[in-house]
């Protein structure tokens, strides 16, 4: 027997022995050992994000395929895709780029041919995290061409809500060499990219020629701009990149969003204000009957063109309408305390939107049915269970002590009113030695909203006054037939010494200005003049804190803030907040100060 022989005979009879001995080692010290499957616990959090060891084609790669082109990223560990939208491509195809995750890579792919002799920047911002913590990767924009070389300029702007001035985060930005009016609406983009929680963007590696340049909010995402839904910016000129692209550039790294530092210190060369078009079309387009008398038609389009209008059965003398600011939205009331029947038929003759887009006379009848809980509160008028409010004239008055003297005691009732005895109230002021004093007021009726009324005083508010105002018994008759209940309100002027003032003086005033004053967040209008003239505006009682100033150019002079039209190549009214000395648009008022801050209209809007 050959040695050959012999080991194989030994290797045969052991190979049991082996096994079985494998066998108990793995089970007597498998949970001593790591694995690949289940991290060891304990020990410090992961925080780092994924790196991107390999990227196929490489970077920069020219004469890349143009049918089914396939991008392939190999990171330093697991990944997942946390938002698909986020992996962009410029210029966008019709169809968003498919992706899938092999192993550690990420493959892009395109369900569509690529253009020939073009170049494509492929965005992962915010799209790609690691698998195990969450943890996001910063970012990345992969670059090559179909073509025998990569365009090399770029342009960076930021895109800011006309309103309240604030970034516009995931908008898209587009550019376009087609300088029609219709091709933001018709095309895709020839290069396009999306802005970041700053609202900043760069778009990069363009050619260096002429474009139109516009910003979507694309709700559907199919980078075109559809008036009904989307939000759109523009720019009012062409524009030409004058910036090459460097991997230098601050503008072209990718930063923490949280990094305030960084992010401000990019430059933006273009400002875009988003709006939201009003609609080209006009039509009616919502109808409700709130109550039994109530009723109100809403149109798509503002300053709707209203010839005549009527219900069937009531007496013209009888209706009561009324618009508002922007006359897009008509309040109906019958003028008729007798029970009406449940369903009313309006008729409106205005100006409406035909087939072929022009506006044509049009008499709409509109079916008015009352609400079923409406209904069933007529039926049981004579219950015992009815409610006192039921039976009243309604009516709410607004005195709020930090801006009564500004606004007044503001009435507002729920119908409109066919009897009225203002002449009646009483108005007193109480000296600190409780000394009554009948004093004289001034009542304005709102030039917008019929159901509103103002009282003014004719007396300067004192400090440590008090001010009593009492509102008679069935002086006030609405449109149902019921009077008005007794009404008392006292306010005084706020005492709190530790409240403060601002004043605002407002110089070069040469149009119509409105001009807000709102807290830190800008999402509440605490005080609101409106102006035309050189003045200056007093702020009192205000509470230690950071406000705002916000001043818009009102120039068509309609006291409502106007928005854009984009083919007219109108922007909307223009709105600023006031810069501080140090830069900042926030003024931090502190405990019992008076502050006073000059503003130079001509020289802020210039």
């Amino acid at each position: 027997m050959t040695w050959k022989q012999i080991f194989k005979l030994l290797f045969t009879r052991m190979l049991p022995v082996v096994s079985v001995g494998a066998t108990l080692w793995v089970l007597l010290f498998s949970n001593s050992c790591a694995n690949t499957t289940t991290p060891p616990s304990g020990g410090p959090k992961d925080t780092i994000p994924p790196v991107i060891r390999k990227v196929e084609p490489l970077e920069g790669a020219t004469m890349v395929p143009v049918k089914k082109t396939k991008i392939t990223f190999t990171f330093n560990e697991y990944v997942v895709v946390k938002d698909p939208s986020c992996i962009y491509l410029s210029p966008p195809l019709e169809k968003r780029p498919k992706y899938r995750i092999h192993n550690k890579s990420l493959i892009v792919t395109f369900e569509s041919d690529l253009d020939s002799n073009r170049t494509y920047t492929l965005d992962l911002t915010g799209a790609v995290a690691d698998n195990n913590e969450g943890n996001m990767f910063p970012g990345y924009t992969y670059v090559f061409s179909t073509g025998e070389r990569i365009d090399s300029m770029m342009i960076t702007g930021t895109v800011q809500d006309c309103n309240t001035l604030k970034p516009v985060k995931g908008a898209t930005v587009m550019l376009y060499k087609d300088q029609a009016d219709s091709a933001v609406f018709l095309q895709r983009p020839v290069a396009s990219a999306k802005t970041d929680d700053w609202g900043f963007f760069c778009i990069r590696n363009i050619q260096d020629t002429v474009y139109r340049l516009y910003a979507v909010k694309d709700e559907n995402g199919n980078n075109k701009y559809d008036p009904e839904t989307d939000r759109i910016a523009f720019f009012d000129s062409l524009i030409r990149p004058s910036v090459k692209v460097r991997d230098s550039l601050p503008e072209l790294m990718k930063y923490d969003m949280k990094d305030t530092l960084c992010c401000l210190a990019r430059n933006s060369e273009y400002t875009l204000n988003m709006f939201k078009e009003d609609p080209s079309k006009q039509m009616i387009v919502n109808k409700e009957r709130v109550g039994e008398r109530t009723a109100y038609i809403t149109f798509m389009a503002p300053y709707a063109q209203i010839d005549s209008i009527w219900i069937d059965g009531v007496p013209p003398e009888r209706l009561i309408t009324q618009f508002n600011i922007r006359q897009d939205s008509l309040e109906i009331w019958v003028n008729d305390p007798r029970k009406q029947p449940d369903t009313l038929f309006l008729n409106v003759k205005y100006m409406k939107t035909d087939t072929t887009g022009f506006l044509s006379d049009f008499t709409e009848v509109v079916k008015l049915t009352m609400p079923r809980k409406n209904a069933n509160a007529a039926r049981k008028s004579s219950r015992k269970d009815i409610k006192k409010e039921d039976t009243l004239c309604v009516f709410t008055v607004d005195a709020k002590p930090e801006n009564i003297e500004q606004y007044g005691f503001q009435f507002e009732f729920k119908y409109p009113i066919v009897t009225e005895a203002f002449d009646s109230i009483v108005f007193k002021s109480v000296n600190p030695k409780q000394q009554e004093k009948v004093e004289q007021f001034d009542i304005e009726k709102d030039s917008l909203n019929l159901r509103k009324f103002t009282l003014r005083p004719r007396l300067k508010y004192l400090q440590g006054y008090e001010y009593k105002m009492h509102v008679p018994h069935r002086k006030f008759q609405d449109i149902n037939g019921f009077w008005n209940d007794s009404l008392d309100v006292k306010v005084s002027l706020p005492n709190d010494d530790k409240l403060s003032q601002l004043k605002l003086k407002l110089t070069s005033v040469k149009n119509k200005y409105i001009v807000d004053l709102l807290n830190e967040k800008r999402d509440n209008v605490l005080r609101s003049f409106i102006i035309d003239t050189d003045t200056e505006l007093v702020f009192p009682y205000l509470k230690a804190g950071k406000y705002s100033i916000r001043i818009t150019e009102d120039k068509n002079r309609n006291g409502i803030v106007d928005t854009g039209v984009l083919l007219e190549h109108r922007q909307p009214e223009k709105v600023l907040f006031y810069k501080l000395s140090d830069g900042t648009f926030i003024l931090e008022i502190p405990e019992m100060s008076e502050i006073e801050q000059a503003i130079d209209l001509a020289e802020m809007f210039n």
